[in-house]
């Protein structure tokens, strides 16, 4: 009985979690009748009577003003900035957590206090001021201020590597150094290829959130031409939005978010070990 409970609790979350998706899935898959009822009137079709798979082409190739273009551009557009937004989070955030972990420099405490600090400063209040930095700077309507500031690491993730290897036994360090190792090779040899787990979460959670990411790409990026899948999703819907095209909306839908999808199941156990390692090691 004690594990009857708790499997169940489990089994109802995890059906409340797979509905919706289950429900976009459907309605992608549905005609446009059976889209419009589904759902309404306490109505709701498990599995479409005729899968119409042509909905996710007859989506793809609406996108956008230009047939197809829309979407791969939007497509290319998000997997670079996705791209460089990954690598640039994870170089700049190890550089620094191991500055912290490693280096000996005064005012090294009060810096790290003033830095974790940050996260309680909500996004919406640098919102205006670093507009008009990037304006200054003539960078509207390009990927900078999306990527640039990534390069300069982020709080969360620079606390995660910082705790990481604070945790590598000196010795290691010190047999690096005497095999004539400097900073940045004990970085890049020693370091990075241990602290896998932390690489995974980081990169995976960077992925979502800049793939996922609306509000930075509709500031910044003016032309269709450059907007990422987010914003074009967004058009779709207010293009495509109302009942009758429901199912070409959750077409579009279910094909942005598989690469979230996707990474998080192939990527599941570092993700996991990342979450749980601080629990674990203290």
């Amino acid at each position: 009985m004690k594990k009857v409970v708790p499997l169940a609790c489990l089994l109802l979350g995890s059906i409340g979690m797979i509905f919706p998706f289950w429900w976009m899935l459907t309605t992608s898959l549905s005609t446009p009748a059976e889209a419009t009822v589904s759902g309404s009137a306490g109505t709701f079709n498990w599995l479409p009577r005729d899968p119409q798979w042509h909905n996710y082409y007859d989506a793809l190739k609406r996108m956008g003003s230009r047939p197809w273009f829309g979407f791969l551009d939007a497509l290319s557009n998000t997997i670079i900035i996705t791209t460089l937004c990954v690598v640039g989070q994870i170089v700049s955030c190890s550089l620094v957590g191991y500055s912290f972990a490693r280096l000996r420099f005064r005012g090294r405490e009060g810096t790290f206090i003033v830095m974790i600090a940050t996260m309680m400063l909500p996004a919406q209040v640098t919102m205006i001021p670093m507009f008009i930095m990037f304006r200054s700077f003539g960078w509207i309507d390009t990927i900078a201020p999306l990527v640039i500031p990534l390069f300069f690491g982020t709080p969360f993730f620079i606390f995660m590597f910082r705790q990481f290897f604070a945790q590598v036994p000196e010795a290691l360090i010190e047999a690096a150094r005497i095999d004539g190792c400097g900073h940045l090779r004990i970085w890049a040899q020693i370091m990075m290829p241990i602290c896998k787990p932390v690489i995974a979460i980081t990169a995976i959670f960077t992925f979502i959130g800049v793939w996922n990411d609306f509000l930075g790409p509709l500031i910044y990026l003016q032309t269709e031409e450059r907007m990422t899948l987010a914003v074009a999703l967004n058009s779709f819907q207010n293009t495509y939005g109302d009942f009758r095209e429901a199912h070409l909306l959750m077409a579009a839908s279910i094909v942005t978010m598989i690469p979230c999808v996707v990474l998080f199941f192939t990527a599941q156990k570092q993700f996991v070990s990342g979450l749980s390692m601080g629990a674990v090691k203290g």
